[in-house]
């Protein structure tokens, strides 16, 4: 038997002997690289080569060390604090919203870490000092004096320390997807309760490198301390200047607490393994999963509740899906919600629908269709709408008040939750109790078929199981408008068709209007009660899913849904072609009317030679591409005589006609088969 060996198996060494070859650095980089690093490291091995080991001890434990100890952790803990406080808003602003002068507010976030430390206390003096800026204000009012006191190195300790955590915090906010804060919006949640139920949690890898980051850095603060807060004993007089003071008179001493510092900030840098800029938290176990489980308890805060569930005026909250039992009943609801909207900007549309129509939004990319769907939700300043759900004006409202529920592409589950946590997250913005909400959450999941699934996380699920717990999230907050993003396109085929279905009958008990945004032809037919055709922003039609297929007013959409669609002008016999070619049809338009020429696939014939008979449409042509629909083969042939033709045929007539790609044939249509539509 033959015995295949993989380049691990190699005795020799050989295979990966190449493979090291091939990654070898040039010698150019190698040997600067090298000397770089020598020239870090050696200070570091300067200092375990000259500590007394033997001294160590007492060296760390004298009561002075102790006391610079004790108050070093205390500033730099208090510097983390701070840092947290006013830090973590700073960062949520720079990544999250364009203002005026952005640019100049992160140059002075990055100020302290460019400007000398002592510069940077001199410039503490001049602001909070008795003669400073402010100091006389704080001296004279509260009695706050920080220079010479230990409040003044919490200060410095700040001053220095808090551009890392609000770097690192941006960081991770400029990489976590806006579509769950979005759809987060959606569900009724507040802009504050988003922020602590999905932006931190998710960005905790970020939040706590910069901590971590803030905390070593302002543990090891000495040149804006000293300048602003002095060097005072049980007062001022941190670690680093500790070592300052004994670097005198007791160098052993000091490069003892040198390398306690050293170890503490290496310790630090090992623990974040090089993740200092934060990564948002995905589908993986992050380290910060703890910290992200911990947040998740805020999902069930009454406080958080609270904020979320204050209506913006007594109609509003008479109407709110939170102010009735019916939300936590686990029944469709009985209420009935038409939509009006009125939107402007780059979308120019008046859409009207009664409650329980599914709308298909479709179009060529760029016409308008996710810009529809954020002005309805009011995440957008592209495009304006006018939108009333029912007897409700929500134009005015943000996009947490309006009752209108999305489904993003992606789905957008918080990965931190699970997907019990995930459907009954809506409710919990509304105010809904937590074992009420977690109850018809269940139900929804069940109805779904997803409910032996609820405590999995999203990464857990298949593509097809994060698409229904994501519909059962929108459906339990039960939303007056339900939009969904291609909801379907990251599916397999069976998968799709499975959670087609599931949509339908669901959709089916819907009290509201929903749109959803699809290039898939089947789903437009299958779900939807109207197909709504854009075109730049603008309505090219709004018509019955069978109308549209038998008169569509887009080349685009004819071809969408598989069938050849030529422009040109009508004549008395049918259509003259921009490039000078003609086309017979049974029905004419008046002449010089636009007009669109329809042909479906399985009306043209293929021909290896020129066909007679009735044809009064054939035109010569070179196979192009054969592929494989179903049971059937789609033949693209091209024309120098007529536009790209796409025929379907069977398997056996192809092989019968010995086709191939780029095999000559003839093509025919006969009148009766082509259709005019006025454009």
């Amino acid at each position: 038997m033959a015995r295949f060996r993989s380049r691990h198996d190699d005795p020799t060494g050989r295979g990966r002997a190449r493979t090291r070859s091939r990654t070898r650095p040039p010698l150019a980089l190698a040997v600067p690289a090298l000397l770089a690093v020598a020239f870090l490291l050696l200070p570091l091995l300067g200092i375990l080569a000259r500590t007394q080991w033997s001294q160590l001890g007492t060296h760390l434990t004298t009561p002075g060390v102790v006391e610079a100890l004790k108050l070093s952790l205390l500033v730099s803990l208090w510097a983390l604090g701070l840092s947290l406080l006013l830090g973590v808003p700073l960062a949520w602003l720079l990544a999250r919203v364009p203002f005026p002068g952005k640019p100049l507010v992160r140059s002075l976030v990055l100020l302290p870490m460019v400007l000398p430390p002592t510069v940077g206390g001199v410039a503490l003096l001049l602001g909070f000092g008795r003669r400073g800026l402010l100091g006389p204000w704080l001296e004279g009012t509260f009695g706050i004096t920080l220079p010479f006191h230990t409040s003044g190195a919490v200060v410095a300790a700040t001053f220095v320390a808090m551009p890392f955590l609000v770097i690192s915090l941006e960081g991770a906010l400029g990489g976590l997807k806006q579509s769950y804060e979005e759809t987060a919006s959606s569900l009724g949640a507040s802009p504050v309760r988003v922020f602590f139920t999905v932006t931190l949690p998710m960005v905790a890898p970020g939040l706590i490198a910069g901590a971590a980051l803030t905390w070593a850095r302002a543990l090891g603060e000495f040149g804006a301390t000293i300048t602003f807060a002095g060097n005072l004993p049980g007062t001022t007089q941190t670690l680093p200047l500790q070592v300052y003071l004994l670097l005198q008179d007791q160098p052993e001493a000091a490069t003892s607490l040198s390398l306690l510092l050293l170890a503490i900030a290496m310790a630090v840098l090992i623990g974040l393994r090089g993740r200092w800029t934060g990564t948002p938290l995905a589908g993986a176990r992050s380290p910060a999963a703890s910290a992200a489980a911990a947040s998740a308890s805020l999902l069930d805060s009454p406080s958080v509740s609270a904020s979320a569930s204050s209506p913006a005026s007594v109609s509003a909250a008479a109407s709110s899906p939170a102010s009735g039992s019916a939300i936590t009943t686990g029944a469709p609801t009985a209420e009935r919600w038409p939509l009006h909207a009125e939107v402007s900007g780059f979308n120019e549309l008046t859409l009207d629908a009664e409650p329980g129509t599914t709308i298909a939004v479709v179009g060529e990319n760029g016409a308008g269709k996710t810009t529809l769907l954020r002005a309805l939700l009011g995440l957008t300043p592209r495009a304006h709408a006018e939108l009333t759900l029912g007897d409700l004006d929500v134009s005015a409202l943000p996009p947490h008040k309006r009752q209108v529920a999305w489904v993003p592409q992606d789905g957008a589950l918080f990965p931190h939750l699970n997907a019990l946590a995930n459907t009954a997250y809506g409710l919990r913005a509304h105010g809904v109790p937590r074992a009420a909400a977690r109850a018809e959450a269940r139900a929804w999941l069940d109805r779904l078929g997803v409910g032996h699934l609820a405590h999995r996380k999203p990464a857990e699920l298949s593509g097809g199981q994060a698409q229904r717990v994501a519909l059962a999230r929108a459906l339990a907050a039960r939303p007056r408008l339900l939009l969904l993003d291609e909801p379907l396109a990251a599916l397999d085929q069976t998968t799709r068709a499975h959670v087609r279905h599931t949509l339908r009958r669901h959709l089916s008990g819907f009290g509201g209007v929903c749109l959803i945004v699809t290039h898939d032809p089947v789903e437009a037919v299958s779900l939807a009660d109207r197909v709504l055709v854009l075109s730049d922003g603008r309505t090219l039609q709004d018509a019955p899913p069978t109308e549209v297929t038998r008169h569509p007013r887009s080349p685009w959409v004819a071809r969408m849904l598989g069938r050849n669609a030529w422009s040109g002008s009508a004549t008395a016999e049918g259509l003259e072609l921009p490039g000078g070619g003609r086309l017979v049809a049974a029905e004419a338009l008046p002449d010089g009317t636009p007009a669109l020429a329809i042909i479906a696939p399985e009306a043209v014939s293929i021909h290896r030679d020129r066909p007679g008979g009735s044809p009064r449409n054939v035109w010569p042509g070179t196979i192009r591409e054969i592929t494989a629909v179903g049971g059937r083969l789609r033949v693209l042939v091209a024309s120098a005589e007529a536009p790209d033709l796409v025929a379907e045929i069977t398997p056996d007539a192809a092989a019968e006609l010995g086709l191939a790609d780029g095999a000559p044939v003839w093509t025919s249509v006969k009148a009766t088969e082509v259709t005019l539509v006025a454009l």
